[in-house]
């Protein structure tokens, strides 16, 4: 059985080694799956969108309910009348919560930390089923009324097919790490129409590399699903942004004043979307499959009394920055898209929270240029510049991305003179962001499974590794007794750079060198020089129970490179070699 199951892969695989031979053209190898990666992606984007649309028009009986006036009923379920919206999260989470708790766990969530967490621990290996469990379970979390994001789930569907490929062609891990990268930058380029804020999205926080190889690769990818994207769903931004300008510098000190605003959002809607999903999973105590369902009871009530919060909800996005909305209601809105996306998150929902800190954004710039303009005349309709900079600066101050943020309204205005204020409000919320917290709204969910993303892999295997356990207990040793001259000999026999010098009861005595030899055997009269005691130097000893993290640095300061003498009351025991450690760490998981 293995071997037929393996027979069409290594088939694949010979074929694809038969038309890229040279070892020396690998890049070319990455640039052809890089572009099919892109091109997928922008199909799973497009086949996404529809699942989308075609979920929302099931449970809701409309193309966008956040978009209507009132409660309509829904055209199957009349006599239930706006109460259907009640059930229609709980009927949808009783379909994809044994789907994603059977068939893909990772799909739970907003998908871009599982994705960071495959890209720096797991060589960006992604199971391929993933991609499939998410694309259903999002788009009927979505369709339902959930009130996330549909850049999260395209991330991971992008990111499964890129680690598939990669996979398939037997890839190394960089090459499959990259090719993860061009998976998610396709499927934002796709899904926003959006190709440069793609490129970012994914050097920034998935790599957070911009080494040029990556780069090459997923900017093709980027274009590739732009095109197939374009193609099938047209050459307009999600958002139809209104007309805006800027009336003088005075304005800017107002920017600054947005961001930091801004900054305490992105934070504050962090802390609030992980304090309810704290708060969900210490309530519930029934299978884990089942909680979507019963949760939806909850986020049904939430949408019953604001349905503005069903799905996605770019409609009322796009009204708040034509500004459509009253200051009060705009607050409303912004506190009902925290609470509504970490409760979807919270019961188990699928989506991303990308698409919810640009709402969140909106509001809060939209209703900060009502009451600015509302003090100042002179700025009286100026809502769309301030909810446009809010957008930028809140999703940099959750995500801490400041150069997707200001790519990403960039292309959504294509003006240039929005830049600046762009610039300066996101910079002062990523900076507000830093102060308030070690963690993004992305890293948190690692953080606190114990995953720092900023430590390298092999901190931990590290920390638990003893000097004793991997340490040299066969190292030799030179008698103290020794001449100059017999020392050097046996040291140049040893192929080593330097070696523990010890007494006749094994004490150490110190550490001689090469170069400390050869220096005394040139500078002296006597043809044997000193006595290796008289010349051993005296270095830093290490025990054998110390763990590696803590004494790494030592090692790699020792003399001549060497290594340093492992002891224990005084007594030489063994030697911890450079070798050593980094044989250890080319053993941790990538």
């Amino acid at each position: 059985m293995p071997a037929t199951i393996g027979a069409p892969r290594r088939g694949l695989a010979a074929l694809w080694q038969g038309i890229w031979k040279p070892a020396a053209e690998g890049g070319y190898q990455l640039i052809a799956v890089a572009l099919v990666v892109g091109a997928g992606a922008g199909f799973a984007a497009v086949a996404f969108r529809w699942m989308i649309s075609a979920a929302t028009i099931f449970f809701s009986g409309q193309v966008d309910y956040s978009a209507v006036q009132g409660h309509p009923a829904h055209p199957w379920l009349g006599s239930l009348g706006p109460f259907f919206v009640v059930l229609a999260p709980a009927v949808g989470g009783l379909v994809y919560g044994p789907l994603v708790h059977r068939f893909a766990p990772e799909a739970r969530g907003h998908g871009v930390p599982e994705v960071m967490y495959a890209v720096s621990r797991r060589g960006g290996r992604i199971k391929g089923r993933v991609a499939v469990v998410k694309a259903l379970a999002s788009a009927i979390c979505i369709g339902a009324g959930g009130s996330v994001g549909r850049e999260g789930p395209i991330v991971q569907i992008g990111s499964a097919l890129g680690s598939w490929l990669a996979r398939v062609f037997r890839m190394p891990d960089s090459r499959v790490r990259t090719l993860v990268a061009c998976g998610a930058a396709g499927g934002i380029a796709a899904t926003f129409n959006a190709p440069i804020a793609g490129v970012f999205f994914a050097l920034e926080l998935l790599l957070a590399d911009f080494e040029a190889g990556s780069f090459g690769a997923v900017v093709l990818a980027s274009v590739a699903a732009s095109v197939v994207g374009r193609t099938f769903l047209g050459d307009q931004a999600f958002l139809q942004l209104p007309p805006f300008h800027l009336g003088s510098g005075w304005e800017f000190p107002l920017f600054l004043l947005l961001g930091l605003f801004a900054g305490l959002a992105g934070v504050g809607f962090t802390r609030v979307l992980y304090a309810i999903e704290d708060l969900c999973d210490y309530l519930w105590r029934l299978p884990n499959w089942l909680r979507p369902a019963v949760g939806g009871l909850l986020l049904g009530l939430l949408l019953l009394a604001l349905p503005q919060m069903y799905g996605v909800g770019y409609p009322v996005l796009q009204a708040g920055v034509d500004g459509r909305y009253a200051v009060g209601f705009l607050l409303v809105l912004l506190v009902g898209k925290i609470v509504a996306t970490s409760l979807t998150i919270g019961i188990g929902g699928s989506g991303g929270v990308f698409a919810p800190s640009l709402f969140i954004g909106a509001m809060l710039g939209a209703a900060f240029g009502e009451v600015v303009g509302a003090i100042d005349p002179g700025l009286h309709g100026q809502v769309g510049t301030f909810a446009l900079v809010g957008m930028g600066a809140v999703f940099a101050g959750a995500a801490r991305a400041p150069i997707t943020a200001v790519i990403i309204l960039f292309e959504l205005t294509g003006e240039y003179s929005i830049i600046l204020p762009i610039m300066l409000a996101i910079v002062v919320a990523t900076g507000v962001s830093k102060l308030l917290s070690p963690d993004t709204i992305y890293t948190l969910k690692l953080s606190r499974r114990g995953v720092d993303l900023t430590r390298h892999p092999g901190t931990e295997l590290l920390q638990a590794t003893r000097v004793g356990a991997v340490m040299d207990r066969s190292h030799r040793a030179l008698d103290g007794s020794l001449s100059a001259a017999e020392g050097s000999r046996l040291l140049l026999a040893s192929g080593k750079h330097s070696l523990p010098v010890t007494d006749a009861d094994g004490r150490l005595l110190g550490v001689v060198t090469l170069k400390m030899l050869s220096t005394e055997l040139g500078g002296t009269a006597d043809p044997g020089g000193r006595s290796l005691a008289g010349l051993a130097e005296d270095v830093a000893t290490v025990g054998p129970s110390a763990s590696l993290d803590s004494v790494v640095e030592l090692v790699l300061d020792s003399p001549a490179g060497g290594g340093l003498p492992v002891t224990e009351s005084g007594v030489l025991k063994g030697w911890l070699s450079q070798e050593a450690v980094l044989r250890l760490l080319s053993r941790a998981p990538r």
